[in-house]
């Protein structure tokens, strides 16, 4: 187990230069087309990485509603279970005193 930290920042740090060789191999300017004849003309991982950027953005911003909601949803089911009132115990019948 202990050697399993390692292996994921040496994973971790094949993958960031995987991806740092790609993004200087593709360092060709790109042009964008906009609307109403605007343009961008930038390197081809930095519009990688906004367009990444801005889909991670609006994928949290999808969750936020979901997360609020549940998050009340437990904040009530807590307060519930603390305000409950203990079950009853149950009365354990005597044992007769003429049995055996």
């Amino acid at each position: 187990m202990r050697y399993l930290r390692p292996l994921f920042w040496l994973l971790k740090f094949a993958l960031f230069a995987v991806l740092f060789g790609f993004a200087m191999h593709n360092a060709d300017p790109v042009k964008l087309h906009f609307f109403l004849g605007y343009a961008w003309n930038l390197p081809l991982h930095v519009l990688l990485l906004i367009f990444f950027v801005l889909g991670a953005a609006f994928g949290l911003l999808a969750c936020i509603a979901r997360m609020a909601r549940l998050r009340r949803e437990l904040v009530k089911l807590r307060r519930e279970i603390r305000n409950r009132t203990p079950a009853p115990r149950p009365v354990n019948p005597e044992t007769p005193r003429d049995a055996i």
